[in-house]
């Protein structure tokens, strides 16, 4: 009569009680070959999650269902400052509004293996829980600076920290505290399939090019950021024209003279002269000689996270850059690939661009300000919450931040999500 589709609950519960006897099937001869278990069978992986009894119980006992809506503030919290730890919180604010990573923790997927009072996974799954309970009271994180203090040793004490070198030591903490989907321990970033890794890694690929036979050697590595050098560095920066098509391609909109991250970008992957003091001894010729090498992008991550280099060291000198770098809503990593280098010219891109080709294209959701100086300074974090809804998180006190507002700072650490997802 209304033309829905019937589902025949006798067929369905026959089709799921075959379908769990071929796990099972599976699963013992996988253990029969590895009986280890080193890799657990597919029924382990792939078994559909219904609730216990127990758990059936508590949902009858609270009928109440919270509902997330259009302007639902669920996942917002402000993080106490515990003494020079607002670059502890504007990271985590990041993660916890990373959507892939929120999906993981909530769902409650992390194992341990480990003592939970020593596992920064389950501390993070923890905060994780804490941030989206709906409470409106900032949170303490006493545990989870414990526990970085434990495993990162380099940034314990209360001195203010750089908040790019936490964001790389917490993901490398939460990397090897996490085992992968085969049940082994992640030591190599090259073969992990943990969380962290299925989110944050790519490939870079560098060609060095011999300037006599033109032969190419290239290798690949894994990332989990990409460090951009800027304008008013003492490394000279490409002089670059305003408006090219690289900038045009991601919305960027250019003021005479002004730096936009596809700039800073360009700059990263142009091929560069590596001269006569850096000579290589090329396979080809069997001795040295001069050579070009270029950066690009083999494999993108879930994840893109830009770092402008805004703090110098060096003998000389130590000071912060401030020079203004544009950046988009949307980013096109396209001309960036790998796949596009034989379309680029001396560092311009001669490609036509395909509207409808969205597997290298990103939304931004987080950006990390750096206010003040390099030895006195402070962190805050915009966080995007919903689609066009966007909060500043400055430790305890968070609150509604318009796009201008993000898009006009100053930025250090710009974090994209890919906008779709491959399904493997």
């Amino acid at each position: 009569m209304c033309q829905d589709y019937i589902y025949d609950k006798e067929m369905e519960q026959i089709a799921k009680e075959e379908q769990r006897k071929a796990w099972k099937m599976q699963a013992s001869v996988t253990t029969f070959v590895c009986p280890c278990k080193c890799v657990p069978g597919i029924g382990e992986k792939y078994s559909t999650w219904e609730p216990t009894k127990r758990e059936l119980e508590l949902l009858r006992h609270n009928p109440k269902r919270r509902r997330i809506t259009s302007n639902c503030t669920i996942g917002l919290r402000g993080l106490i400052n515990l003494g020079n730890t607002c670059f502890m919180n504007c990271i985590v604010q990041a993660l916890t509004h990373t959507p892939l990573l929120r999906d993981f923790f909530l769902s409650d997927r992390h194992k341990c293996e480990m003592q939970s009072n020593s596992c920064l996974v389950c501390e993070m799954s923890q905060l994780f829980q804490e941030f989206y309970s709906g409470h409106r009271s900032p949170h303490i994180p006493f545990r989870l600076l414990h526990l970085v203090w434990t495993h990162a040793r380099h940034l314990a004490g209360y001195e203010q920290q750089d908040a790019h070198e936490f964001l790389i030591a917490a993901l490398d903490v939460l990397h090897r505290h996490c085992k992968d989907d085969n049940g082994k321990k992640a030591n190599n970033p090259n073969h992990c399939n943990c969380i962290i890794d299925q989110i944050f890694t790519g490939g870079l690929q560098s060609d060095v090019t011999c300037q006599a036979c033109h032969g190419v050697s290239t290798t690949i590595d894994p990332f989990w950021d990409i460090s951009l050098d800027l304008p008013g560095s003492s490394t000279p920066f490409w002089p670059l024209s305003p408006g090219g098509d690289g900038s045009a391609l991601n919305g960027e909109s250019h003021t005479t003279g002004a730096t936009a991250l596809t700039d800073c970008l360009r700059r990263f992957t142009r091929p560069e002269h590596l001269g006569s003091s850096a000579k290589i001894k090329c396979s080809g010729c069997h001795s040295y000689q001069e050579s070009t090498k270029q950066l690009t992008m083999k494999k993108l991550p879930i994840v893109a996270c830009f770092h402008l280099k805004r703090f110098e060291h060096s003998a000389k000198l130590r000071r912060k850059i401030t020079t203004y770098v544009s950046f988009p809503l949307e980013l096109d990593m396209t001309p960036f690939m790998a796949s596009s280098k034989e379309s680029r010219m001396n560092g311009q891109y001669q490609q036509t661009v395909d509207p409808f080709n969205n597997d290298n294209k990103y939304s931004l959701f987080a950006v990390v300000n750096h206010q003040g100086t390099l030895e006195s300074g402070h962190y805050t974090t915009f966080i995007r919450q919903h689609k066009d809804q966007w909060f500043k998180c400055d430790d305890a006190i968070i609150t509604k931040a318009s796009i201008k507002d993000v898009l006009d700072s100053e930025g250090y650490l710009l974090f994209y999500h890919k906008q779709f997802l491959e399904y493997e």
